[in-house]
């Protein structure tokens, strides 16, 4: 009874809400993969996998603006805001259309290159893609006012409508196709949607951005965007390269193998998404920013280790819960595929950062080292044990001289 009016005395904080809230979510999206591998088998999970990466590939990309809306949201107010928010709305939906334009017309392209059953499956997800910049950019509205009810509710919906959505087609309608897994995230775009504050959209002649605001802005869309490419060499990459080099059953395994392993970044991104906001309030106030990766860094790397562990003493445990017993031929590979991803979740940290911080040497430096993991791939590749090796080189090499570039900063 006094543990349920203490619980009940103290409030939860909006952070506190929204690090639950991404737990959640992230929770529900390793269900619907796990589901998926379960159904659909090695051989058709693969083509899936694809669909997925795509899908992460298009969240990296449209992060930019989700990251750009956060910042200057923290910065701009009253009719600078506004006249922000009315460029940054109508660049992500120009974008948005020219790439899902690109993705529906070169569909047949794609299916050729990553050996996939169908070529429509990349039509629908087209479709989706200005859907899913324009609710990028109404996250970063609510990620930079720190509304933190509000963003958890739009990720939230999007999970959970993309989750009942395919399993109910697949299973109603018993239809075991791409096509399908491509329909439910489409809708699950609108979904993302909600809750939608309609922004005032002003015409051109009424946008009256400063010519430092504009440069400002500009300089940092740039840096994010470059830096945003590297996440999506670096966590995409490597998917992407088996599904070109190996067989679809062996593509397949990899994906699974790459789902496990992700835990520690996916829960990583929740840190990262509270560390933006308090950096940039924290450096406008004049206050000391350090603590503050410092805590982040410690939850990620105790987290990291944790999960490693978990990979590296129950592997088969792991692997045959999650996925099942035909998927048992990566059990060797988890922890070490785990240890890769650590040290990015880690150096991604440090990297998010100095962003913050508009020092972009960090940005530049995981841009090299993103060419270099898909390089290695690219020439070793004999088997998915070394794809998985050279990923380790490359991510370990990163960390280090992160910590390095942190060491010098923070004495000069």
């Amino acid at each position: 009874m006094e543990l349920l009016a203490t619980l009940k005395s103290r409030k939860i904080s909006p952070e506190q809400l929204f690090m639950l809230s991404v737990l959640v979510v992230n929770g529900g999206n390793y269900l619907y993969n796990l589901i998926l591998g379960r159904i659909l088998g090695p051989a058709q999970f693969a083509d899936a996998a694809v669909l997925i990466t795509f899908l992460l590939v298009l969240s990296f990309a449209a992060m930019t603006f989700q990251l750009v809306t956060a910042k200057f949201s923290v910065l701009f107010e009253n009719e600078t805001f506004n006249n922000f928010i009315s460029k940054i709305y109508k660049n992500a939906t120009l974008v948005g259309l020219v790439l899902g334009l690109l993705i529906i017309v070169f569909a047949n392209q794609l299916q050729v290159v990553f050996n996939t059953s169908s070529a429509s499956m990349f039509m629908v997800f087209g479709f989706g893609v200005p859907l899913y910049f324009v609710m990028s950019v109404n996250r970063g509205v609510y990620q930079g006012k720190k509304a933190f009810k509000s963003l958890s509710i739009t990720y939230q919906g999007e999970m959970i409508s993309r989750l009942i959505i395919t399993l109910s087609l697949i299973y109603f309608l018993n239809l075991q196709s791409s096509v399908v897994i491509a329909i439910g995230i489409l809708v699950s775009f609108l979904f993302g949607l909600l809750p939608f504050k309609m922004p005032k959209i002003l015409s051109v002649k009424h946008l009256t951005l400063s010519k430092t605001n504009t440069k400002a802005i500009r300089s940092f869309f740039v840096i994010t965007a470059f830096y945003e490419l590297t996440q999506i060499i670096i966590n995409n990459s490597d998917i992407l390269l088996v599904k070109h080099y190996f067989e679809s059953y062996e593509a397949g395994l990899y994906a699974s193998l790459a789902l496990i392993g992700r835990i520690v970044y996916f829960i990583a991104w929740m840190f990262v998404m509270l560390l933006l906001p308090a950096v940039i309030e924290l450096k406008k106030e004049g206050k000391e920013t350090a603590p503050v990766l410092f805590k982040y860094v410690a939850y990620i790397a105790g987290i990291a280790l944790l999960i490693t562990l978990g990979c590296a003493i129950f592997p088969k445990t792991a692997i045959t819960l999650l996925f099942g017993k035909s998927y048992l031929a990566m059990a060797p590979l988890l922890w070490k595929y785990g240890v890769a991803t650590s040290m990015f979740a880690i150096s991604n940290i440090f990297a998010y950062y100095y962003l913050s911080l508009d020092k972009y040497v960090p940005v530049i430096i995981s841009g090299v080292f993103g060419v270099l993991q898909m390089g290695l791939v690219v020439f070793f590749h004999d088997s998915l044990e070394e794809v998985v090796h050279m990923q380790i080189i490359a991510m370990l090499l990163l960390l280090l001289i992160q910590i390095m570039f942190f060491k010098l900063n923070h004495k000069k």
